[in-house]
């Protein structure tokens, strides 16, 4: 039991010090596929922001809950429209960002892999398993 508790821990890897809002945006993705941004230019990294039509704030609280509401969620931070989350698989943790943009009426996102080079697609295919939710109102 112990050794399985150590090989679990170890995929899932040190918390990234990088991450967070710099110049009002989340940090860019490594060159790895294991990484979705709202920011992101290329096409295998890009992934579209969370759009709405409520209230800013509360648009933003709604998406909290949902995160909160999920399984494999921790949240790690949150402010004033942002939101650092673990999302984490049988093996291996993910971090993700929400960031509130009022004006535009968007949640910008970033979501990756903490270890590892590819994750199958598995962050894109989880933002947009979240985005869905999002969009029907779900509270999961």
């Amino acid at each position: 039991m112990t050794l399985l508790a150590v090989i679990l821990s170890d995929c899932a890897g040190e918390r990234p010090k990088n991450l967070g809002i710099k110049d009002g945006v989340l940090a860019a993705c490594p060159s790895s596929p294991n990484c979705v941004s709202s920011f992101a230019a290329d096409k295998g990294h890009r992934i579209a922001p969370f759009s709405f039509g409520d209230e800013p704030a509360a648009a933003f609280a709604r998406l909290t809950q949902l995160i909160r509401q999920r399984s494999d969620a921790t949240v790690i931070e949150e402010g004033s429209g942002y939101l650092r989350v673990e999302l984490r698989t049988t093996l291996f943790v993910d971090d993700a960002e929400f960031l509130l943009d009022a004006e535009k009426k968007v949640i910008h996102l970033r979501s990756a892999s903490r270890l590892g080079y590819s994750d199958l697609g598995k962050n894109r295919s989880r933002v947009e398993e979240i985005r869905a939710a999002y969009s029907r109102g779900d509270q999961e």
